[in-house]
């Protein structure tokens, strides 16, 4: 039997249906249970050119709920600028709004549509007499009621036909005037309508949807909240998308790389981790089903993959060992046991393998590698291990070489290391809520802590660093160096050493913080992505550390963090992948995304208090 597309509900809450889950169109409002798609359409007469706004498009991205109950932002087409904004009244009612903030051209030559379409090719009908288009899918009726009606509606076979008729016939073609057709684009002017609202319900029968909406008052304003929270709340709010490929919502690292480069779907392990931490100040649900994204893709020996895609799995390779961390932090914030007890048998897996996969020497200290499975990119090369790393490029990693035998590099990573212990603490923390024994996780992060200590202490410059197995100790260091105070690995001494080099201009010093690499180093000055651009997940890390050896300069590098990502923000409302370690800018080079997700760390700091 045949299931009916209205009963392929996807696993999303009501209160999440509604929401801007296509990665290539930032406007796009869809109720996925319905399949029901209202698209923003803008023609400029005086370019020629309909667009439906996404990556690439001239937008600023204003506000965005994460559950997609208010979304805003303003378009700049052929010089005129709009605000756009949707704002929902219920969980299946919501309202479209416009307003014109700058004209380009005159008004009567700009137009504004909502096409409307059902995934599976339900018809459209609009009432002229009343003024509303509907569309009924199983037994659910929806309705669209523009407040100022429409100064033209046109049908069309596919929702790509409306843009290329304005661009192929212009706005004065009317034969395409319909009231019924698979696709309806309600057409406006700024002539007749410089601003004007578009209210859609949803019902259990026509005529109740189309009084609910033509009796639709406008949206109460949403509670104000802090600057930091709401900068928080927007980049994951944007970020939040509908994997096509798995059928399911997710929160991606950047809604611009879904596509093209991920094949529709994709995440990168830690990433994806920071992103349940960062939604976990709004909703504790999305938090876990984030977490469960890269759960589900645990491999058979233990491994949490470094990446999934539409088109590529790095199933040999992982990365530093985060997630466990992460998990348990949500865990602090949301009280959800049942996190714990799906999370923890995967989590302690994955370290096990780690251990087992990762000590190319044999001597308990780890490194990076490329386990010989599966099928991705760059698979048993030097490459491949620099990408578990999560620091791909970076300088600390030019003097390791690859090891065929051991499948490693020949370096043992100070980071690795430190977050390897941190795993094993997380763990030890998860089982004693989970009533099983923590004692093996305890021993194993007390073994491997005294072995950071002694053995990639280097004593000559007073600061952790890789040691290559030939006993050198490698040139570059990185913000890594810092992460066994994460571990709790540092000796007093090596603790003063630390925060001095924190301070040291020539070291980590200086403003704004903190570099990929030493500022002393000469790789700073590449300035290409870990070769000395500032990144927030560092930053985070570092301060995570801080906060237990030395809270006045924990908050130090919590405020000068957020000035660093408010200069950007504030104005611009960029969120940069990382920045110019000495200029603070986002965008002076091309391998910077301008609306990460993992940026969003900056402000979060800001919401944990004094630490």
């Amino acid at each position: 039997m045949t299931v009916p597309s209205y009963l392929r509900t996807p696993a999303v809450p009501l209160h999440r249906a509604w929401n801007t889950w296509a990665a290539h169109r930032y406007l796009d409002m869809i109720f996925k249970p319905l399949g029901i798609h209202l698209s923003p359409l803008f023609f400029a007469a005086s370019a020629g050119k309909a667009i439906q706004p996404g990556p690439g498009s001239t937008i600023r991205l204003g506000a965005h709920h994460t559950d997609g109950s208010c979304v805003g932002a303003r378009i700049d087409h052929a010089g005129t600028v709009l605000d756009w904004s949707w704002a929902k009244h219920s969980a299946f009612d919501l309202e479209a709004s416009w307003s014109t903030v700058q004209n380009g051209e005159w008004g009567l030559r700009f137009w504004v549509c909502l096409v409307l379409r059902q995934e599976n090719g339900a018809m459209w009908h609009y009432d002229e007499a009343s003024g509303v288009a509907t569309c009924t899918v199983g037994p659910r009726p929806i309705a669209v009621a523009p407040r100022r009606r429409p100064l033209l509606v046109t049908g069309h076979a596919g929702e790509a036909d409306v843009g290329h008729e304005f661009e192929t016939r212009g706005y004065w073609y009317l034969e395409s005037r319909t009231t019924a057709a698979p696709v309806l684009a309600l057409r406006f002017n700024l002539e007749e309508a410089a601003s004007n609202s578009i209210r859609v319900a949803i019902a259990d029968r026509r005529d109740l949807a189309i009084a609910r909406a033509l009796a639709m008052d406008q949206a109460r304003p949403a509670p104000a909240i802090d600057d930091a929270r709401a900068a928080v709340r927007d980049i994951m709010g944007w970020n939040t998308i509908w994997d096509d490929v798995n059928h399911r919502p997710y929160i991606t690292c950047s809604r611009n790389w879904d596509l093209k480069k991920f094949g529709g779907f994709g995440f990168w392990l830690n990433d994806t981790a920071v992103n349940a931490l960062l939604v976990s100040l709004f909703d504790a649900d999305q938090a876990r089903e984030t977490l469960a994204v890269i759960l589900s893709a645990a491999t058979p020996e233990g491994n949490l993959p470094c990446i999934m895609t539409g088109n590529d799995a790095w199933v040999d390779r992982t990365q530093a060992p985060l997630v466990s961390f992460i998990a348990w932090q949500v865990y602090q914030r949301t009280g959800n046991r049942a996190l714990l007890e799906i999370a923890y048998p995967i989590l302690r897996a994955n370290n096990l393998w780690l251990r087992r996969a990762r000590d190319g020497n044999g001597n308990g200290l780890l490194e990076f590698g490329s386990s010989d499975v599966g099928l991705g990119l760059y698979k048993g090369t030097k490459l491949a291990a620099k990408d578990e790393s999560f620091m791909d490029n970076s300088p600390m990693h030019d003097e390791a070489s690859w090891n065929e035998a051991s499948r490693t590099l020949d370096s043992e990573d100070v980071g690795l290391n430190s977050l390897c212990c941190l795993d094993s603490m997380s763990l030890a923390r998860m089982a004693e809520v989970l009533g099983e024994s923590p004692e093996p996780h305890l021993a194993h992060a007390a073994e491997l802590r005294g072995k950071i200590s002694r053995e990639l202490w280097d004593g000559s410059r007073g600061i952790f660093a890789n040691r290559l197995w030939s006993g050198k100790f490698v040139s570059s260091v990185t913000p890594t160096s810092f992460f066994p105070l994460l571990a709790g690995a540092a000796e007093p001494s090596q603790v003063k050493a630390l925060l001095a080099k924190l301070d040291d201009a020539q070291w980590f010093g200086g403003s704004p913080p903190l570099p990929s690499v030493a500022r002393r180093d000469p790789s700073l000055h590449d300035n290409v992505y870990w070769r000395g651009r500032i990144w927030p997940i560092l930053n985070w890390l570092v301060w995570n550390g801080l906060k237990t050896h030395d809270k006045a300069r924990a908050v130090r590098l919590r405020e000068s963090s957020w000035e660093l990502f408010w200069r950007s923000w504030q104005e611009r409302r960029l969120a940069p992948e990382n920045y110019h370690p000495e200029s603070g800018e986002g965008l002076d080079q091309p391998d910077t995304d301008p609306f990460y997700s993992w940026t969003a760390l900056l402000p979060f700091m800001m919401t944990e208090g004094e630490g």
